[in-house]
This record gives structure tokens, sequence and C-alpha cells, in this order.
């Protein structure tokens, strides 16, 4: 199956959905190469940027799930960069 690089740009403004967001991206550990989080104390949020390489369903899955959390927004960004199979 095709794979797809892609960044997805989270947004963390409830605090008590944090518990969730991590449940989902357990969910899709399999396709996540690297996260990053940075807490943004000034503006009382948290950051998070995830590097994925999946199926471009699974892409669409994983951010849907992740933006319809209570006071969680998120914003996938594509490469062009495909391949054969995520190894």
């Amino acid at each position: 199956m095709e794979t797809r690089v892609a960044i997805i740009g989270i947004i963390v403004e409830n605090p008590a959905q944090v518990g969730a967001l991590n449940a989902i991206l357990h969910e899709y550990s399999q396709y996540i190469i690297g996260r990053m989080g940075i807490p943004y104390h000034q503006r009382n949020i948290n950051i998070i940027s995830v590097a994925v390489d999946a199926p471009q369903n699974e892409i669409s899955a994983l951010s849907g799930k992740i933006g319809r959390l209570e006071g969680i927004s998120a914003k996938t960004a594509y490469s062009n960069v495909t391949s054969g199979a995520a190894e």
C-alpha cells in the first residue's frame, strides 16, 4: 500500500484532553516517525508536531480524530514523498 509523509500540527488549548490525545497517538504509533511538543506558557497552550509515514486514509483518520477533541485543533501538511510501504 502506498504511504505518504506528512506532518500534523496540533494546538492543545484544553489540557483536560491530553489523555485522549495521547491515546489516539498511541493507536497510530506504528505510523509515527517522531513528535515534538512545545509548552507555550504565556498563552497557556501546547504546540505539538507529529511526523508520520502512513497511507493517506490513515493520516486523514488520525487528523480527524484529533480535530474532533474539544479544545484541540489539528492541521495536516502533506509532502509529495510517497513509497510502496512504510518501513
